[in-house]
């Protein structure tokens, strides 16, 4: 089913993004990613093959979306899938009681505006395109799939940004779903929990071993392409719509 399927991969570049790129390339599809990172972007270009196209820009942009989509169409003459990966995290005190002073407003709406309106950007545009598709036997003509996070049930002290915005994105799921159905194209979301990826990079060892205890199991972190392999088990499974599965291993946000 997957092959000569064309994707279009936001995030692809690096991360969760990358690692669904890698898969849907290997299993015979074709890939558009859309990246801010541009470089990055077509490294995984470049070693993928001719299959895999860039197009720099930012979900955030109408202008940008637009460019991906009518990349796919006149070079790989459809769009089937979307894949939202790109995403961005903050991590800050909402008040600092101490220095009497609250945070910056700025994170928050980067935040927002990345992962939730980001994401929906790329929906509204995308489903036009995908919704003139041929029908398959199921009569599907695609899929969305979105990231969220399991912070969006159970975020931390700090975390209000991201767990707002993949609330958001969780919120929206099932009414985009319920909305899509007639003409045959499934939504889905996935909240990943802590996944080894750039994201991470910046945080001392001490913290990893405290993320991996708070995996029951496997007691570690999530591997970028168990992220994919869901992704293509969710493209595969006509029967899966409007919901969010956790991908978490069920994490737990307290010690063991």
């Amino acid at each position: 089913m997957l092959k000569g399927m064309v994707s279009l991969v936001t995030g692809g570049a690096s991360g969760l993004g990358k690692a669904t790129v890698e898969r849907l390339i290997k299993n015979g599809g074709k890939v558009v990613v859309l990246d801010i990172q541009v470089t990055r972007a077509h490294e995984v270009a470049k070693r993928l093959g001719s299959n895999v196209l860039v197009s720099p820009g930012c979900v955030t942009s109408e202008d940008d979306v637009k460019k991906a989509i009518d990349l796919a169409k006149t070079q790989f003459g459809c769009l089937n899938t979307v894949v939202n990966c790109a995403g961005h995290s903050e991590t800050h005190q909402i008040y600092n009681f101490n220095k009497d002073q609250s945070c910056d407003i700025d994170g928050f709406m980067k935040c927002v505006n990345v992962n939730t309106v980001g994401t929906f950007n790329v929906i509204r545009l995308a489903a036009g395109v995908i919704g003139k598709n041929a029908p398959d036997e199921n009569g599907q003509r695609g899929v969305i799939v979105n990231t969220a996070s399991t912070i969006a049930f159970e975020g931390d002290i700090g975390q209000f940004a991201y767990a707002a915005s993949s609330a958001a994105v969780v919120g929206m799921t099932l009414p985009i779903a319920r909305e899509f159905a007639s003409q045959g194209i499934r939504v889905m979301t996935i909240a990943p929990g802590t996944f080894d990826t750039p994201l991470l990079s910046y945080l001392p060892e001490k913290m990893l071993h405290f993320l991996c205890r708070m995996t029951p199991f496997p007691s570690r972190l999530g591997r970028p392409e168990e992220f994919a392999q869901l992704v293509t088990s969710i493209l595969e499974n006509p029967m899966l719509n409007g919901t969010v599965i956790r991908l978490d291993g069920a994490q737990k946000w307290f010690p063991l």
